[in-house]
């Protein structure tokens, strides 16, 4: 694929191309098997998906907002409980705590790496926190030690919003290792098509190494019950379909290769871009790999036009998020004023995304630099 072919903010179809024949044979032997729901594939699914992440349970569910609301309804939490989350991300982290009468609590992000502040979070823990919720933002975790700690301290769970670092690797002070979504009580991910690890249509996991947790959340995400007919809690209907399994149980063994696709083209973004003064490439972080979901930098000068140039040249690219929840109108009863989350606020001014997938080309990266560069005359 050459720099003139289009080049698309993520491309679903080549990938799938390249795996076209394992889709269609795992489709097939689900549609043979008439297993449609709760089949064989899921199963399957789940428990190469268990082992993938070194996890006791996963269950699978509708989607990732599913995956994050059944999570928080098997803690027993109660009306108005506070649950400490990043104002600086997709708007689902924050929106199931609303849906379940609890109280999203924000605290401000990292400059650096986009994640929440520990600092900041310390400061808004009260006697009605519960939970704390980080955000692994564009592909990288949190800094989970200091919010494990926090969270140990005043006895509160902590359940990660892993919709955009699924396969990143966390390491910890001592040396040891573990999966985004698997360092806290409760980790849920998303596997919308445009993620790292997609299926095609919606489709979500949670996981958990609590065996009472993890039952919990199994009997939740079908209608509260163990036994069919019989239902010891209230709960909902979010299942992934065998189709969607499938296709994932296939994308899974795939998946470490798609990460290193996209650690390439990251490397090759940040040789193109380095020496531009007004452009930052992403920072990172320590304690964890990258996975680059997203490629996201900060622009320090003139960012919207710089999306028009990139426009104009036939390159796509995304502003993720161009309004902090704390700003948006569905939050205003909360009294938020504008200044109170100023990192939160600044990279909603700053941030750009560039073109991230498994299929694009050293062209196709040298093309979007030299774009970029010619706009800041560099």
């Amino acid at each position: 694929m050459s720099a003139s072919e289009p080049i698309q903010m993520v491309d679903l179809k080549t990938q799938y191309q390249a795996i076209q024949s394992e889709v269609e044979a795992a489709i097939r032997e689900v549609l043979d098997s008439n297993q449609y729901i709760n089949g064989s594939a899921v199963k399957s699914f789940s428990n190469h998906l268990a082992t993938y992440l070194k996890a006791k349970y996963v269950i699978p569910c509708g989607n990732g907002t599913d995956a994050l609301q059944i999570a928080l309804m098997a803690l027993d939490l109660k009306p108005g409980d506070e649950v400490i989350t990043a104002p600086f991300t997709f708007i689902a982290t924050a929106e199931v705590i609303s849906l379940l009468g609890l109280k999203p609590v924000f605290a401000d992000v990292d400059p650096d790496y986009f994640n929440l502040d520990p600092k900041d979070v310390a400061r808004k823990i009260t006697s009605r926190t519960k939970v704390i919720m980080p955000v692994h933002l564009y592909g990288q975790t949190a800094p989970m030690e200091p919010l494990l700690a926090l969270a140990k301290q005043h006895g509160l769970v902590v359940v990660e919003d892993n919709a955009q670092a699924i396969g990143a690797d966390f390491t910890y002070r001592d040396g040891r290792t573990a999966k985004a979504g698997m360092i806290g009580d409760i980790g849920c991910t998303s596997f919308y098509p445009s993620k790292n690890l997609g299926a095609y249509g919606d489709a979500g996991a949670i996981f958990t190494q609590d065996e009472v947790i993890g039952e919990m959340i199994n009997t939740i995400a079908n209608h509260g019950s163990k036994v069919r007919y019989f239902h010891d809690v209230v709960g909902v209907n979010s299942r992934l379909d065998s189709i969607q399994a499938a296709i994932l149980d296939i994308k899974l063994k795939h998946l470490d290769d798609y990460i290193a696709r996209r650690q390439a083209a990251a490397a090759a973004y940040d040789r193109g871009l380095a020496g531009i003064p007004q452009v930052k490439v992403p920072a990172r972080a320590p304690w964890s790999t990258h996975v680059f979901h997203q490629y996201t930098l900060k622009v320090t000068e003139k960012r919207d036009a710089l999306k028009e140039a990139l426009q104009a040249a036939g390159i796509p690219s995304m502003i993720y998020y161009p309004v902090p929840l704390h700003l948006q109108p569905a939050y205003a009863s909360y009294g938020h004023k504008k200044g109170q989350f100023p990192v939160s606020e600044q990279l909603a001014e700053e941030v750009i995304s560039l073109p991230m997938h498994t299929e694009l080309t050293p062209g196709q990266t040298d093309h979007i630099c030299a774009t970029i560069r010619q706009f800041y005359n560099v």
